[in-house]
Parts: C-alpha cells; sequence; structure tokens
C-alpha cells in the first residue's frame, strides 16, 4: 500500500490533503468534522488583529460559475476574513491540537503592515499549540483596501520585510500565501525566501466578477443594489495555479522552495497534478464547500490507488516529477509530429469535429454523405482541438508517426525516434529527413 503521509517542511499530517483558510475552517465545530472525516490538515481561517472588529456583510458573499449541468465551475466571495472575536479562535485552535496531535494545524494571519502589529500576535498564535503559520498575502478584496492581503503580495519589498519580521517573533515554520494577482510570480516567490520563509503557499483567489443582473444594473452578488470585486476560486482556475507553482518549481532561484498548491484541486488526479509540478501537499476549499468534508475518502483512495497502480511506495515520489518536462516553447521539439484518428466504433457522428476543423482550422475532417467523419492527414497539423470538442472520451486521439512514415502534409520522411534529440529540439535534422 502506498504511504500517504505528509512531511511538509517538518509538519507531519497522515495524508497530503489539506484545508484552505476559508469558511469551512472558521471554527472548532467545523475542523473536528473535518479531522473526523479524515482530513490531514487545515489551515484556520484567517486572524486578524486585537483592533476593530471586522464586519462581513448580511447578504450574499458568493456569485457563481456553472456548466451545463449546473455543475460550480468556480466561485466568486466577497467574504473577509474570520469576524469571530481573536480571543475565541486561539481557545478553539489549541483545544483541537491538543485533541488530533497528529494533524497539521496552521493558522493564517492578516494584520497591519506593521511590525508591532505582527511581534504582538505572534506568541498568541504560538501558544496554541499551532505547527506553523500562513501569511495571508492574497486577499484581492476588503482587506486590500485596507493596505493588507494583496496590497501586500503585490510588493515584493513588503512581502520580504513581513516575512522577516515573522521569523525573527516565532519559532514556527513560516509560509507565506501568494496572490496570483500579479504579473510574475516568481517575484514574489523570490521575496518571500529573501525573507526566510520556509514555503510558500498558491494560489490565493483571483480577482473577478462572475456575472452581472441585468435588471439591478449591478453585479453579482449585490448588497443593497450594489456589488463588488471579488475573490474566485475552484476548478476553474486549476490551470492558472498549475502554471504558477511550476513557475517557481523550475525557476533556478526557487527552485529549492518549498509549495503547498491551492486553486482547484477537487479530486486525487488533481492533487497529484499539483504535486507533480512541484507542490509537496495540497490545499482545498471549494470543493468541500460543494461535496462537503468527506470528499476526502475519495481523494485519499483514489490517490492509494494509483500510486499502488504506478509502484510509486510515498509522495515524495510524485512531487516534482513532471518540473523537467516543463519548458519553455523555445524548448519544444518542433520535429514531433502526431496525426489525429477516429474510432469509427466509437463515434456517434454529431459532426462536432467536422464543423471545428472546417470553420475555425485547417480543413482537416472530411465527411461523408453518410455522416462518416475521417482524417485528412495530408492536412492535419495535429492541433487537437477536434479531441476536445468531442463529447465521446477517447474516440479521437493523436498518434505520432513512426520511423519510417512520411508526412504528407510536408513530404518529409520521419528517421528518428520522437524523443531522440541528438541535437537541439529545434533542429530540423532531429527527426526528419
Amino acid at each position: 500500500m502506498a504511504d500517504l503521509s505528509s512531511n511538509f517542511i517538518g509538519i507531519k499530517s497522515p495524508n497530503p490533503f489539506w484545508l484552505a483558510s476559508a469558511p469551512p475552517t472558521d471554527k472548532e465545530y467545523n475542523v473536528r468534522r473535518a479531522f473526523e472525516a479524515g482530513w490531514g490538515g487545515v489551515v484556520w481561517k484567517t486572524l486578524g488583529s486585537e483592533g476593530p472588529p471586522v464586519v462581513n456583510v448580511n447578504g450574499p458573499r458568493y456569485g457563481a460559475i456553472w456548466g451545463a449541468d449546473r455543475r460550480l465551475l468556480g466561485l466568486n466571495n466577497i467574504e473577509l476574513i474570520t469576524d469571530r472575536p481573536l480571543e475565541i479562535n486561539l481557545q478553539e485552535m489549541k483545544s483541537v491540537k491538543r485533541d488530533y496531535p497528529d494533524r497539521a494545524l496552521i493558522a493564517s494571519i492578516m494584520v497591519p503592515c506593521e511590525e508591532e502589529a505582527w511581534r504582538a500576535i505572534l506568541p498568541l498564535v504560538e501558544e496554541t499549540g499551532a505547527d506553523g503559520i500562513e501569511l495571508n498575502f492574497g486577499c484581492p478584496h476588503g482587506m486590500a483596501e485596507r493596505g493588507m492581503g494583496a496590497a501586500v503580495g503585490q510588493v515584493p519589498e513588503y512581502i520580504e520585510m513581513v516575512t522577516r519580521w515573522c521569523k525573527q517573533y516565532t519559532r514556527m515554520p513560516v509560509i507565506v500565501k501568494l496572490t496570483p494577482n500579479i504579473t510574475d510570480i516568481r517575484k514574489p516567490a523570490e521575496a518571500a525566501m529573501r525573507g526566510g520563509a520556509d514555503a510558500v503557499s498558491l494560489i490565493n483567489t483571483i480577482n473577478s466578477i462572475t456575472s452581472v443582473d441585468l435588471d439591478n444594473w449591478a453585479p453579482e452578488p449585490s448588497i443593497d443594489g450594489k456589488g463588488a470585486h471579488g475573490g474566485y476560486c475552484g476548478p476553474a482556475v486549476k490551470p492558472i495555479a498549475l502554471n504558477m507553482v511550476a513557475e517557481i518549481a523550475r525557476s533556478a532561484e526557487t527552485a529549492n522552495l518549498p509549495i503547498s498548491g491551492i486553486g482547484g484541486v477537487t479530486n486525487w488526479r488533481d492533487a497529484a497534478e499539483f504535486m507533480a509540478l512541484g507542490a509537496g501537499n495540497v490545499q482545498v476549499c471549494t470543493a468541500v464547500m460543494t461535496y462537503g468534508f468527506k470528499i476526502v475518502q475519495e481523494m485519499i483512495d483514489g490517490l492509494s490507488e494509483w500510486m499502488d497502480s504506478k509502484g510509486i511506495s510515498s509522495i515524495d515520489e510524485v512531487v516534482g516529477r513532471a518540473v523537467l518536462n516543463t519548458v519553455d516553447w523555445k524548448d519544444l521539439n518542433l520535429n514531433y509530429i502526431a496525426k489525429a484518428a477516429i474510432d469509427q466504433d466509437l463515434c456517434i457522428s454529431c459532426g462536432r469535429c467536422y464543423a471545428a476543423c472546417e470553420d475555425t482550422s485547417h480543413q482537416a475532417i472530411a465527411m461523408s454523405e453518410d455522416r462518416v467523419f475521417t482524417v485528412k492527414d495530408e492536412e492535419c497539423v495535429a492541433c487537437n482541438l477536434c479531441v476536445n470538442v468531442c463529447p465521446v472520451e477517447g474516440c479521437i486521439s493523436m498518434n505520432p508517426l513512426a520511423v519510417g512514415e512520411t508526412d504528407l502534409r510536408t513530404g518529409k520522411e520521419v528517421v528518428a525516434e520522437h524523443g531522440d534529440w541528438t541535437t537541439h529540439p529545434n533542429n530540423p535534422s532531429c527527426l526528419l529527413a
């Protein structure tokens, strides 16, 4: 059986699935239920200072994007950090950690960008027995307007400064949560490293407006006729999150920086993909808000079965496996040749592939009078659009040409195995005659 136990920057948990800082981790009741369901760790919903109380809206806090089957694809929230008293949160964290010593408990923190504010809260958090802290430099709404959250995360100098304060005033490991609302995610990651961060977590939510009420002329969710931008999360943000995780993992400056992956993790496969691109563990939020805490059992079972099928004994063998194969466009093999192939036994003759290719691509699919669809190899550039629009999984595939075969589109013969890059991969002499 695969070993799913995790040791992330010295923080141990029975599996790599943590709950992200969000409504599901806002109170002791929730966290206890999460641990009973099998979650390996939680990041407690972001704590603020003991100053003026945080006041959330008493109206809709979420907007959504759905698929055609009403499946939730993206969630936009305008909720702020915890509005519960700091003292109560700290008491509950201490109680939970006492009863679940084998689970990871991380305190997310956001206070004003002032040294004294951080120096004051860190000992209080440390007394709870928390395993680490996560600096929330990502919230794009509400708190950013007060000079916190993304307002700090968008300025590398601030990230480095606050991280240094935290490393100075606490013994706990420091995780810096990064905002995706920035041009180059490597810059804040490098700043966190300079400040002494033990790890980074990403991505936080993406600045967004998901919809507009065309009767009331206001963004949704709307509060008394007005709407505000919020933070976007869920399956829809996963591609953005994967890319940003990979950018940090494959950068020479940050290659050794541990990463906690966040952004649209809904099942075991999502988690495996994040880890393959460099994440040491993953954090989950929207999937739990959609399906409940017990979804973790599907994640645990799925990841374990997949690892067993691959002969992988520990998650450490997964972390970073895809990083070396993630390259810049200029390093792709331009001589790799594949052609689309349609499985006639699976084809339902819907014609989507034909319409997409004929109208928007390379006119590489032919349609007979009796609606049989075939690929014209002499026109196919293997763009993969037909595969993506086909409603039948596995019906259309991309098949590489073998040595000795001729590309009917270019008239050139394949003379080397794909992947046999005896010269630079873009060298025309590498694969083709």
